[in-house]
């Protein structure tokens, strides 16, 4: 079992900064792939930045160049630094941990945090 729990989100002005945290538990999650995906009202989840257990990332075209996903192993918790913030940016982010298994996938969800990006 993996218990993710995110912080860090809040009321920022385009242009702004924000770092999201996911502070995980559980045994095995380094070897998790993890990621932060996103829901806007109205709109379906997308996935925003994934990082795999070997470093490798992903990012959506829309947050290239502007958000960055880390993870510090010690402290076992997984980052999201949003720079240059927009106003689409607004919306509730998860923390997703993902594990491919020989016939199934599992994935554990955070709770959310609000993001919201004043214009």
């Amino acid at each position: 079992q993996v218990q993710l729990v995110e912080s860090g989100g809040g009321l920022v002005q385009a242009g702004g900064s924000l770092r999201l945290s996911c502070a995980t538990s559980g045994r095995g999650v380094s070897s998790y792939t993890m990621g932060w995906y996103r829901q806007a009202p109205g709109a379906q989840r997308e996935l925003v930045t994934e990082l795999t257990s070997v470093g490798t990332t992903n990012y959506a075209d829309s947050v290239k160049g502007r958000f960055t996903i880390s993870r510090d192993n010690g402290l076992n918790t997984v980052y999201l630094q949003m720079n240059s913030l927009k106003p689409e940016d607004t919306a509730v982010y998860y923390c997703n941990a993902r594990l491919r298994l020989k016939f199934t996938t599992v994935n554990y969800w955070g709770q959310g945090t609000q993001v919201t990006v004043s214009s």
